[in-house]
């Protein structure tokens, strides 16, 4: 697309330095991109506009400003590309949205430390684990926290002197067995703090100083013959390896890695992304992103990486996908394993997000079946049928000043179009520019065949004309003797008026309504379909030659080879064979005699 003199001129002042580009239009950004040279990277819309698809193009045409940042390293303008996105949210960019904040498990900074979940992120010396994606996820790993360790969940200010005041009394979590009453001094400070450093353990994937620990509380209660107590702490570590068997995926070798995986159709993509542990997976997200310039998967998971690992604060220094990306990322390595425990996890990951893709095409079509039936269901109504119109036939006419009248019929079945049952008509016993004639016409043979064939009817028909062309097709149903077993109206183009047979005053239909959307796009997908045809037709009628004439031959044939081959004499260069597989063996003959006729 031709740049505008003032995009022309920005273009001359690009430099050719790695950066980021910003495209405005009239309201603000729309698009944010990088570049390893700015220059030709932005040159390159405008200049090979043409190699665009109808999206970029687009894009393209609402351009009205440029700004662009110069950095110093092509990783440097991948973080910022995503910064700005993830600041401006343009409309071209495809993004995760931030509506949604993710939860934390939080051990707050304080004396005897509750661990709580908080949805707020804030500096105030606390550390925060997270966050989950899964708000289930992240409640399996509270409870097993509370059903191993006694915390205290009230928030009074458990400070030595609030204490040795006897300010507080416990509560039932401490009647109970939940809480050990640190509020009366019952429960000594460094007791707790080991406790809480053993939760800081399991909460960034390391069981084991938890899983030691009981077992040393285990055997030592054994050999003093405290067997209840014993048992209590072998329940505890029970809980701990049946966690651990959940979370393992595949061995405790695999440290600290990103495991992204991408599929897509062609309008959405579907990524999973598992952050691995100590060889248990500690965070997963599965995630749906819809496709904004046709961006291929590489494009699409770059993007994605790099806003999960800050979404996720990720810092892990190895990332495993299933395809090739190139990620600008200092210190961090990509790969694409094939074999061993990292293909496992992989795998693990695709099976992740087939899954979801497999979950959201169904429920796609079955909300597009859904709103199929809708429409059909408001069409019965609007148009008064007994039935709903699952099976819809259009018919429209079109001729050229009197030339090459053809006629054409698409079908519709549950709303869609069936182009299977798309039939082209050739006009054989109309002479001249008369669409009330070609209408009866092309009425009667398509329905006589139909009839002929126990073939099922349409629910509807629908006349792409007015009043005229709706009487003969009427007529002809007639003829036929099927008239009153199938509802037939005709729809005007100027007002898009509904006519009925026999009935002056024409329907108007609410222009918002979905039945008059549905009509309106059969009739043009027939009138489309006419014109092509009509097309084909006088483009094969300029070049009319011997063909045509053959003895034998139909019209349609003729066209047909002159359409495809263009002119006679590299229809005489077809072989026996080359013929026959374009029209048949019986054609081919008759061709081949009459050339080697000539040449006698």
């Amino acid at each position: 697309m031709p740049a505008s003199d003032s995009i022309k001129e920005k273009l001359k002042h690009l430099p050719n330095r790695p950066g980021i580009y910003k495209f405005f239009d009239e309201n603000g950004i729309i698009y944010v991109g990088k570049a390893v040279d700015i220059r030709k990277r932005v040159s390159s819309y405008f200049n090979k506009s043409t190699q665009h698809n109808n999206k970029t193009r687009q894009l393209i045409s609402r351009i009205r400003n440029i700004e662009f940042t110069i950095v110093d390293t092509e990783a440097d303008a991948f973080l910022l590309e995503n910064n700005l996105i993830k600041q401006y949210q343009p409309k071209y960019n495809i993004l995760l949205k931030d509506g949604k904040t993710y939860p934390y498990i939080c051990i707050v900074n304080e004396r005897f430390p509750r661990v709580i979940s908080t949805r707020n992120k804030i500096n105030d010396g606390s550390r925060y684990f997270g966050p989950y994606a899964s708000v289930t996820a992240m409640n399996v790993v509270l409870d097993l926290i509370r059903a191993l360790y006694p915390l205290r969940t009230c928030t009074y200010n458990l400070s030595p002197e609030n204490i040795l005041a006897g300010k507080f009394r416990v509560c039932l979590e401490y009647h109970i067995g939940n809480c050990k009453g640190p509020c009366e001094n019952l429960y000594d400070e460094e007791s707790y703090n080991q406790h809480i450093l053993q939760i800081r353990n399991i909460l960034s994937g390391n069981l084991a100083i938890a899983k030691n620990f009981f077992k040393e509380k285990m055997t030592l209660a054994a050999q003093e013959f405290q067997f209840e107590q014993a048992h209590a702490f072998k329940q505890k570590l029970d809980l701990l390896d049946s966690f651990q068997a959940k979370s393992t995926v595949v061995s405790n070798m695999l440290t600290n890695i990103d495991v992204f995986s991408i599929t897509s159709n062609e309008k959405c993509a579907f990524l999973n992304y598992l952050k691995v542990v100590n060889g248990a997976i500690i965070q997963t997200q599965s995630l749906e992103v819809h496709k904004k310039l046709e961006e291929t998967d590489e494009e699409i998971l770059a993007t994605i990486i790099v806003q999960l690992r800050h979404e996720f604060e990720s810092d892990s220094r190895e990332i495993l996908t299933n395809i090739e990306v190139k990620l600008p990322l200092n210190n961090v390595t990509v790969t694409v394993p094939q074999i061993g425990d990292k293909r496992k996890l992989l795998d693990l990951s695709l099976k992740n997000v087939l899954y979801l893709r497999k979950e959201k095409e169904s429920t796609q079509e079955k909300n597009k079946d859904s709103n199929e039936l809708r429409i059909m269901e408001t069409m019965k109504k609007d148009l008064k049928l007994t039935e709903l119109p699952r099976h819809i036939e259009c018919f429209d006419n079109s001729n050229f000043q009197g030339d090459n009248p053809v006629a054409s019929m698409v079908c519709f079945k549950n709303a869609k179009p069936s182009k299977k049952d798309y039939r082209h008509f050739h006009i054989k016993t109309v002479v001249g520019p008369d669409d009330f004639a070609s209408m009866y016409e092309i009425v009667t043979r398509r329905y006589k065949r139909l009839l002929d064939e126990a073939a099922p009817l349409p629910q509807l028909i629908i006349i792409d004309g007015g009043k005229g062309q709706l009487g003969m097709a009427v007529k002809a149903l007639k003829d036929l003797d099927l008239w009153g077993r199938i509802p037939v109206v005709g729809i005007a183009k100027r007002l898009e008026e509904i006519f009925y047979p026999g009935d002056n005053l024409p329907l108007y239909i609410d222009k918002k309504s979905e039945s008059l959307r549905l009509i309106q796009r059969i009739r043009n997908e027939a009138h489309r379909f006419a014109i092509t045809f009509h097309r084909s037709r006088r483009d094969a009628g300029t070049l009319k030659t011997e063909i045509t004439d053959i003895k034998g031959l139909g019209a349609a044939t003729a066209e047909k080879l002159l359409l495809k081959y263009k002119s006679v004499k590299k229809i005489k260069e077809l072989t026996f064979d080359e013929l026959a597989a374009e029209v048949g063996k019986h054609k081919a003959t008759i061709i081949q005699n009459y050339f080697s006729g000539q040449n006698s």
